[in-house]
């Protein structure tokens, strides 16, 4: 199922390959907790995600740069993402690679209703836009996706699997990372515990921590690495007083409008149909079995963008998704999901406990900046004038969220609080930047400690406008020349 595109519909609860982390208790989503899933397997999370490829705006990266330093802008870090990428469909000439470990291709197979969604965008006056990796990012079209022949193309099988025989590589399995091993402030190794024992793991050079937004603070944490007064007060002895370790996290917060559609024809399958998708995907690769499910998208400039920047994402689903598809209903439907691209609202990370096993306390105080309700609140708007479009016409059944009949402030807003949820894009817990409160340095170098450094959508200054999969891939190819000491000057080559 992980290999199989569509089977990402099976993967959202599987305790095997997910950590099925929960968020504590929420003050402006009716103290809800909220279900982030995130990857438990090789790959992370790029092997149970959606698999869209977009990088953001590039003014997103230049945003970083005046956080960190110059090599951290759009143009500076263009290159690691045309050295990632083997794209193999459409794409602006100079905007894409050909020939790195990332397959990038466009979808073999696509619902019809994906096409319509695309119509009616354009409708409503949004432009037809057939890369949002070129030179625009706004407009309305078919995502892209990290597959290769109608497989999934995870860091796993694009990084991993090629050089997984190498002499110096060890690949080790169902591990838990327990704390990173220190001599003095030099980071020397990395504590694990594997069938119920700890065993270590020596660094002739460095340590690198790639274990995701959750996982890095985590283990830096666990570490003695973060907030003196947190960490003593779980007894864990301090290796340095970093007070931001945790803090600075993001994410694009988003509200799924359903409707139903009088015809057969979304991914709401039977038990049968599904068998038989399954079946022929396995027999010939082709049809329903190598969709994403979220086919189609758009980036908006609302009425309340700041800037020149779309600042709401829509993902297309020809299906009904509620609860992150846990909560199957009955008949046929479709689902547009509507995100806030740049929230202003921080959240943090903190220890539940000393022992690695138990989940971190995430508290992402959504909605905590009310600027971020007024973007959510335009992209219901948008989401529900797109459905309403002449193109949807033959398609568009009832509406089951927001709901028919809900179109005041109050109730809008209501519902808001009640069903948001996360597209799964947490970041910017372990936050770069030139000051001497960032976590790590523009290097990626945690500071206050030697040898240390972290790799992965943790380091994000800001949370860029767009899925996060590919730019966390680009600042993996960056930190791969950091560690090398390769200038810039050496983007294209690989060691």
């Amino acid at each position: 199922m992980i290999h199989m595109p569509a089977g990402i519909a099976l993967l959202a609860g599987n305790r095997r390959i997910n950590w099925r982390y929960r968020t504590e208790s929420e003050p402006e989503l009716a103290g809800r907790r909220l279900y982030w899933p995130r990857g438990k397997v090789l790959g992370g999370s790029s092997s149970i995600n959606a698999m869209c490829y977009t990088r953001g705006h590039p003014r997103d990266y230049d945003e970083w740069a005046a956080a960190t330093t110059p090599a951290w802008s759009y143009a500076a870090v263009l290159p690691y993402f045309l050295r990632s990428e083997d794209n193999r469909g459409h794409g602006e000439p100079g905007y894409h690679g050909h020939g790195g470990p990332l397959s990038v291709e466009n979808l073999k197979f696509r619902n019809p209703l994906s096409a319509v969604f695309v119509a009616a965008g354009m409708a409503c006056g949004l432009p037809r836009n057939e890369d949002f990796n070129g030179r625009h990012q706004e407009g309305v079209g078919f995502y892209q996706v990290t597959q290769r022949n109608g497989r999934r193309a995870s860091a796993a099988t694009a990084y991993l699997a090629p050089v997984r025989h190498r002499r110096n590589l060890t690949i080790r399995t169902e591990c838990l990372a327990t704390r990173v091993l220190f001599s003095g402030t030099r980071a020397s190794g990395v504590e694990f515990s594997h069938a119920g024992k700890l065993e270590q793991a020596q660094a002739a050079r460095e340590v690198l921590v790639c274990a995701g937004a959750i996982g890095s603070p985590q283990l830096l944490l666990l570490s003695g690495v973060g907030p003196a007064a947190d960490l003593e007060s779980h007894g864990i002895s301090v290796t340095v007083d970093s007070r931001q370790v945790g803090q600075n996290l993001q994410d694009h917060l988003d509200f799924c409008t359903l409707n139903q559609c009088p015809l057969p024809v979304t991914y709401d399958f039977t038990r049968a149909q599904a068998l038989a998708v399954g079946l022929r995907y396995f027999l010939t690769h082709s049809g329903p079995g190598v969709s994403n499910v979220a086919e189609a998208g758009a980036f908006v400039q609302s009425a309340k963008a700041p800037d020149e920047r779309p600042d709401v994402q829509l993902h297309f689903v020809p299906a009904q998704l509620d609860e992150h598809g846990r909560n199957r209903l009955p008949g046929h439907g479709f689902t547009v999901h509507a995100c806030v691209l740049r929230p202003a609202s921080r959240g943090r990370l903190t220890l539940r406990s000393a022992l690695p096993a138990d989940p971190p306390c995430i508290q992402p105080c959504y909605l905590s900046e009310p600027r971020d309700l007024e973007v959510l609140l335009e992209g219901i708007r948008i989401s529900r004038a797109i459905i309403a479009a002449a193109p949807f016409a033959r398609f568009r059944g009832r509406e089951l969220f927001p709901g028919e009949g809900l179109s005041t402030r109050a109730e809008l807003e209501a519902i808001v609080r009640r069903k948001a949820e996360t597209i799964y894009h947490p970041a910017g817990s372990c936050r770069m930047g030139r000051d001497a409160g960032a976590v790590v340095d523009p290097e990626l170098r945690v500071q206050g400690v030697e040898r240390l450094r972290v790799a992965d959508a943790s380091v994000m200054p800001r949370l860029i406008g767009g899925n996060t999969n590919a730019p966390t891939i680009m600042i993996a190819e960056k930190a791969a020349d950091l560690i090398l000491g390769i200038a810039a000057a050496g983007v294209g080559t690989r060691a």
